[in-house]
């Protein structure tokens, strides 16, 4: 394993915006995009980019109006705006063809890019990203009842979550108390303060504006089916939001994806790094050498026989 050295932050400038970003391994290596959660930012992949470093070339954005990254005002902050994004900043890295690591409301952000470019996507990890609706935990109840009653005092209500107390809930979930003590207060300390007025009418415009992505979980299932990308799924099912049936629900369109449910719930990464490290490790490194494999065949059958004329 390497040290926490071997992850480099940087800052560029993408269409005018502001953007930082954590960044690890070799630049020509196989490359692992990860987009990040809420009420997270690149912050939650911390500790997981040293770990793969040695063999693949992780790349992690802050979005616009989340963690080190600018918050502009003509940028669109909805789920059409991310994956726009996503797939900029992957073209001014020049990441062509990359694996997607995709949690919380990245993964339909990543899927969403997947859509619109499925020739650059390798293989997907799906940690505690949620696309099937009928399927949903307990915590989705009052923002399902917003969206059958959009009012302005349930708007309102839902601003509430949107502060220290609310991401400290996000945080915690309902991972069992030994596990809890494991999820540092720094990621809620860290991304309230960085919460700024306008970042939380943002952060509410989004959560209102889950109504409209739940009408895109069949496009997103539809990919799945259609392009049967490989596909690890580690998963918490500790997770008032996204339970364990959440994540059996992908093998309904993806029957050959590896399912791994660990002791932990929604933020994985904080209490079962090493597990999802290695399992992530075994997976991309058999997805790779399958991809080798069918380049070596592809590169036999081109090349030209020489027989010997006498």
């Amino acid at each position: 394993m390497l040290s926490s050295a071997s992850v480099t932050h940087r800052h560029i400038d993408l269409d005018g915006v502001g953007i930082f970003y954590r960044e690890a391994g070799p630049r020509n290596a196989p490359a692992l995009l990860l987009p990040h959660g809420y009420p997270c930012s690149s912050y939650e992949f911390r500790n997981l980019l040293p770990l793969l470093a040695d063999r693949w070339r992780l790349v992690a954005p802050d979005f616009p109006g989340c963690g080190y990254s600018d918050t502009p005002e003509n940028f669109a902050y909805d789920f059409d705006g991310y994956a726009a994004f996503l797939g900029r900043f992957a073209d001014r890295l020049r990441l062509d063809r990359f694996a997607l690591y995709l949690h919380d409301f990245g993964s339909q952000i990543g899927l969403r890019l997947a859509i619109e470019q499925p020739e650059r996507i390798t293989a997907l990890i799906i940690q505690n990203g949620d696309i099937y609706e009928d399927v949903l935990g307990p915590k989705y109840e009052p923002l399902k009842e917003y969206f059958a009653n959009p009012t302005p005092e349930g708007r309102d209500k839902l601003g509430d979550a949107v502060s220290e107390d609310g991401y400290k809930d996000e945080f915690l979930n309902d991972v069992r108390p030994e596990l809890a003590k494991r999820i540092p207060p720094d990621l809620w300390k860290l991304h309230w303060a960085l919460t700024t007025p306008r970042r939380r009418e943002i952060a509410i415009d989004v959560i209102a504006g889950l109504k409209e992505n739940l009408a895109w979980f069949p496009h997103y299932q539809a990919y799945l089916r259609a392009h049967q990308p490989p596909t690890l799924i580690v998963w918490g099912p500790q997770d008032g939001y996204m339970p364990e049936a959440s994540a059996r629900a992908y093998l309904r369109d993806l029957p050959n994806a590896e399912l791994h449910l660990l002791d932990g719930g929604h933020w994985l990464l904080e209490t079962n790094l090493d597990e999802v490290a290695r399992l992530t490790r075994d997976f991309l490194t058999r997805v790779n050498e399958q991809r080798e494999l069918r380049g070596r065949r592809r590169s036999a059958v081109s090349q030209p026989s020489h027989h010997q004329v006498t």
